[in-house]
């Protein structure tokens, strides 16, 4: 499956981690300026926000997981089955498909409050990339260096969330995450008191204890729970590599083990790569589940006015600086 965060030090960052039992040798990928965008509906956008992430690049199209464009503006698909419920084509609508959306989005919006004009006006649509890559189900994190939105294609139509705690993960719906969160407001950071029965001398005999009850399995709905939990008591000082570091810990609390997820026959389900990205500065750090490094592609070192997609294969082999 997969988790999103949003983390706010003295810059901005993004980033996600993307769980899945296989690869599609994904890369990271830089859409400069002059790419032309083509839409399945017919419209095309020649000249666009610079964007950068990871992505398949399939018939030179890059299909994003997760970019960010050079205002600061991040976008990322997670897996969302039995609830996502995609649109036939409609009228008056701009009809896009699902691997369209984050380019679609990003090309030409530089906030939240920009998306949220393009999406009043959005239909999501019933739209395979090909026979060989339908349509995977999806819901969307949208978030810039002040807010965040989840956006969900539903049975009953487009629903679009504001996101107070700029988390998401899978199923079920984001109303239903945000609520399950009620359950959990005792949770804490501090050591806990005897509020269980104040006459009886209970000891708190560990460190952390504040928090049990904090969800530690890998389903979605705990993984929503806990990453929030860590994001939002997480302590980071205003530097780049502080700010990151706690970025890839926050996610690595959530993080698959190979092996602890069955996917049936050989496979499991692992955390393929985590990335973070600098909304700030447009900077693209990552890790993958064989190399802990982190790896940066920083996109103004590119340029962003020409017409053809960069790409960067993931470093995936460990890194380990021998100190003897």
């Amino acid at each position: 499956m997969c988790t999103a965060i949003t983390y706010h030090t003295k810059d901005h960052y993004f980033g996600r981690n993307l769980d899945l039992e296989y690869s599609y040798q994904e890369t990271v990928t830089i859409t400069p300026r002059n790419f032309a965008f083509k839409f399945r509906c017919g419209k095309e956008i020649k000249s666009h926000y610079a964007l950068i992430g990871m992505a398949y690049v399939a018939a030179g199209y890059p299909l994003y997981y997760d970019a960010v464009n050079e205002k600061g503006l991040g976008m990322a698909g997670l897996n969302f089955p039995t609830n996502a419920d995609y649109k036939e084509m409609a009228e008056a609508k701009d009809n896009i498909a699902p691997f369209e959306f984050i380019p679609w989005i990003l090309s030409q919006c530089a906030s939240v409050v920009e998306a949220k004009k393009l999406l009043a006006k959005i239909n999501i649509a019933k739209i395979d990339f090909s026979a060989d890559l339908p349509a995977s189900p999806l819901h969307w994190i949208i978030a810039d260096q002040n807010s965040s939105l989840t956006i969900e294609c539903v049975a009953d139509g487009l629903k679009i969330y504001d996101n107070p705690v700029g988390v998401l993960t899978n199923n079920p719906t984001f109303d239903m995450q945000l609520f399950n969160l009620n359950n959990y407001q005792s949770l804490s950071i501090e050591p806990p008191h005897n509020t269980f029965a104040p006459h009886l001398d209970l000891t708190t005999y560990s460190r952390g204890m504040g928090a049990l009850g904090l969800p530690g399995d890998l389903s979605s709905a705990s993984r929503f729970v806990k990453a929030t939990f860590t994001k939002m008591n997480s302590l980071a000082d205003v530097s780049e590599s502080s700010s990151i570091s706690q970025f890839f810990h926050i996610l690595g609390s959530v993080e698959q083990q190979r092996g602890c997820v069955h996917m049936g026959e050989d496979k499991y389900e692992i955390t393929i790569y985590s990335s973070c990205c600098n909304l700030d500065k447009g900077i693209y750090y990552y890790t993958t589940y064989e190399n802990s490094q982190i790896t940066a592609v920083d996109m103004h070192h590119e340029d962003l006015d020409g017409t053809k997609l960069i790409n960067y294969d993931l470093i995936k082999r460990q890194q380990i600086n021998y100190q003897n």
